[in-house]
């Protein structure tokens, strides 16, 4: 990062610079130019995305400037012939002249539909485009694919970001925590992130503390107070042996099958973090050995007040072993009078994926809480969501960009949007208008064109019609309070639950309507029939 800004000026194209040298060199620098950031496409399968990296792309316009060491690099890069008055233009610029409007960070959207649209002089705004484009790209990316592993986990159970060792970087694990929290996650294994953007942490244990272990020689910590500390110490190994014992006897594991290795590693974790300790199971033996050396430990810690935070499962088949764990914690807890012994929490990991919690959620498990890592931060089953940056007028004149891919025609002019609400208070359709229209109103009818494999021509009448954009930036200024990540996070939850249950589908969801008003409509056709009649 620099200087509290999560990108810099220089994080961009070449490209951006040799345009932007052609609009000063013909004088051309403070045309007034409009930019739209949009996608074509929902990414991941799906049929929503949710729209991220807002407060960061307000932080960069914020700070936006070159400095003398910038431009002095620029010189050495650019052809020599760049005439020297260019690089004073650029130690001179800034983004107040730049207006943004967008829609709230947290927002679900739908492509077409301007994320940023971006009004101010032609040549800065065509250096803002990569990294405009960096910020929210990954951004919505991370968060999309959060909030599809929060519908395919439901509402109860608890989601753990760790995939800070697999993201893309040290910045990518960065924004991968922030934007899997903001998309539904409930907490992240990345001390960075928490302390950054408060975020909950939470660690558990790994397979190497464990193995790293060979006897009870080696845990040096003998006594431990009690958790009120009213009571004195008691020696907590003796104390877990004596545990293990019982346990063992009540489970008809024999004693000697369980690992001493694994049962030092325990009690040496809990002896340290007696209020945060969680087990991982799986080192050797699940149900033989890491259950009844997690059980002693953690009702030797339930004696002196504490309460086990949880146990973690790596490996196998997650959804069956957390059933016999389930029983095996409940029979644990009738038998020795601990009642919240029944309710230690489950953890899962071990690569999972949105298809794993869908079949996870149609068979039987006692899953409380999952880790997820590589799929999530990687957004492995697609990398990128695809935004692009497209100029839309120029000194009020509406451009267009017309291709062979008739997908990649871009809609002209400057525009407004707008949300269409129906009776039962769910949006149906996002409204796409010249910004010279009327606005449109509830109860009346509205003329429009749906776009992209839609109904052709339809005749709408909202019961609610809310503006998606907002002015965030003008004159150099940010002109709304920037919300935490918490409470981005709330408006990603309220904005997916008044979304349509077809539309948030995770397999063959219904495509949400975008259409375009029958004005903006015919200005597309003037602009593509023009061009079929060029010879």
């Amino acid at each position: 990062m620099f200087g509290g800004c999560r990108a810099h000026p220089l994080l961009t194209d070449l490209y951006q610079f040799t345009m932007a040298y052609g609009y000063w060199k013909c004088g051309r620098e403070q045309d007034e130019a409009v930019f739209e950031l949009f996608f074509r496409k929902n990414p991941l399968g799906g049929e929503f995305t949710v729209f991220a990296g807002l407060q960061d792309c307000l932080s960069f316009l914020s700070t936006f400037c070159f400095s003398q060491e910038d431009v002095g690099f620029l010189r050495s890069v650019l052809p020599a012939d760049v005439e020297p008055g260019f690089y004073s233009y650029l130690l001179n610029i800034s983004a107040s002249d730049v207006t943004l409007r967008a829609v709230p960070e947290g927002s679900v959207v739908f492509p077409q539909v301007a994320l940023l649209e971006l009004e101010g002089p032609l040549a800065i705004l065509q250096i803002l485009e990569t990294p405009l484009l960096t910020l929210v790209n990954y951004a919505s990316l991370v968060a999309t694919n959060a909030a599809r592993f929060r519908l395919a986990a439901g509402t109860d159970r608890r989601l753990l970001e760790i995939g800070l060792r697999r993201a893309q970087g040290p910045d990518g694990g960065l924004s991968a925590s922030r934007y899997s929290y903001i998309g539904g996650f409930d907490g992240t294994s990345n001390v960075l992130a928490g302390k950054m953007y408060d975020i909950p942490l939470f660690g558990s244990l790994a397979h190497s503390y464990i193995t790293s272990f060979t006897s009870m020689s080696e845990v040096k910590v003998q006594e431990l107070a009690t958790a009120s500390g009213e009571r004195p110490t008691a020696d907590f190994p003796s104390l877990c042996r004596e545990w293990l014992a019982r346990v063992c006897c009540f489970l008809q594991v024999p004693e000697h099958q369980t690992n001493p290795s694994e049962f030092a590693a325990f009690v040496s974790y809990a002896s340290g973090a007696p209020r945060n300790f969680v087990g991982l199971l799986d080192t050797y033996n699940v149900m033989r050995s890491g259950m009844p050396n997690f059980c002693a430990v953690a009702l030797a810690l339930n004696q002196l007040g504490y309460t086990a935070r949880g146990l973690r499962l790596d490996s196998g088949d997650l959804g069956w072993q957390s059933l016999q764990i389930r029983r095996t914690l409940q029979s644990c807890a009738d038998r020795f009078g601990v009642p919240s012994f029944s309710s230690v929490p489950i953890i899962i990991s071990n690569d999972i994926t949105v298809k794993d919690l869908i079949e996870l959620q149609h068979k039987p498990n006692a899953v409380d809480s999952v880790g997820v890592g590589t799929h999530l931060v990687t957004c492995s089953s697609q990398t990128s969501l695809g935004c692009v940056y497209k100029l839309t007028q120029v000194n009020g004149k509406a451009r267009i960009k017309l291709t062979e891919d008739k997908d990649k025609t871009t809609l002209p002019g400057k525009k407004r949007a707008y949300r269409l609400f129906g009776p039962d208070g769910s949006p149906f359709l996002d409204l796409l208008m010249q910004d010279t229209e009327s606005v449109p109103r509830a109860g009346e009818e509205i003329r429009c064109h749906a776009l992209h494999g839609g109904k052709g021509s339809l005749a709408v009448t909202a019961s609610r019609v809310e503006p998606l954009h907002h002015i965030y930036y003008q004159h150099g200024q940010v002109t709304r309070d920037s919300p935490s990540a918490a409470e981005i996070k709330k408006f990603v939850q309220e904005s997916l639950s008044d979304l349509p249950p077809q539309h948030k589908l995770l397999q063959e969801a219904v495509p949400y309507q975008v259409a375009v008003s029958a004005m903006l409509y015919a200005l597309l056709c003037e602009f593509t029939e023009e061009r079929v009649s060029q010879p």
